[in-house]
């Protein structure tokens, strides 16, 4: 019997490889490449180059420039803003479904990963912290019994971290990450929709203000931007 191998295909692991350099600034923001110069950076070919900057561009991390190469584009401030409005718009009435939910598999779930995520916070590690924080978000999601609403807010997370920092630990440290998730965590376990709600909604306002304050320190050119006006609409 013949198995298939159902790993990573060669395009998926080059997709990782670039978006990974795009974050780490391997590949910094407004640098233009060819696909066969990065196919020969990374031993492959220009096919699963040209498949991988293809889904990166619909990511919004690279544009395609026709006779010129695949430029590496850079996240302006209200893109930032744009994609917590986006979490506002989708985490908030979710987190709300999520309570509401009697699966006791999706249940226990969320509390392993709400486990996880404390011994990642308690042992100090930054990138074991953001995988927690990433994982806490989609096993609410999966809770709500949103599948696509997690493939969305994937791309969303792409798109901030091709700022290349995140908040952990330059604006905070790892267990005031985790103790920001608390209250959604307690809400969503009591089955009280509209706490878990607030929660969220507080939570992703936050970050938002924390992320881009940080940034906007690193780099001046974003500007000034008033967040409360621009998500009064919805933190309402």
């Amino acid at each position: 019997m013949s198995i298939v191998n159902r790993g990573p295909t060669l395009t998926q692991q080059t997709t990782e490889r670039l978006r990974q350099a795009i974050v780490d600034g391997e590949l910094p923001s407004g640098s233009l490449h060819s696909a066969t110069a990065l196919g020969e950076w990374l031993g492959v070919s220009r096919t699963p180059v040209r498949e991988a900057t293809a889904e990166l561009a619909r990511l919004g991390l690279v544009s395609i420039e026709p006779n010129r190469g695949i430029r590496i584009l850079e996240t302006d401030i209200d893109s930032l803003i744009d994609g917590f409005e986006l979490r506002m718009i989708i985490e908030v009435p979710l987190a709300r479904k999520a309570a509401l939910s009697d699966a006791a598999e999706a249940r226990k779930n969320l509390d392993d990963h709400f486990a996880q995520f404390r011994i990642a916070a308690e042992t100090d590690d930054p990138e074991a912290t953001l995988r927690a924080d990433r994982d806490f978000h989609s096993a609410v999601l999966e809770m709500a019994g949103n599948a696509r609403a997690a493939e969305v807010l994937h791309e969303q997370r792409n798109i901030v971290l091709q700022t290349g920092v995140g908040t952990v630990p330059t604006s905070r440290s790892c267990q005031e990450c985790f103790s920001d998730h608390v209250d959604i965590f307690e809400a969503i376990m009591a089955r009280e929709p509209d706490a878990a709600a607030a929660a969220m909604r507080r939570h992703i306002f936050n970050t938002a203000e924390i992320l881009i304050s940080q940034e906007t320190r690193r780099r001046p050119e974003f500007g000034a931007r008033d967040l409360h006006t621009r998500l009064a609409w919805i933190t309402a």
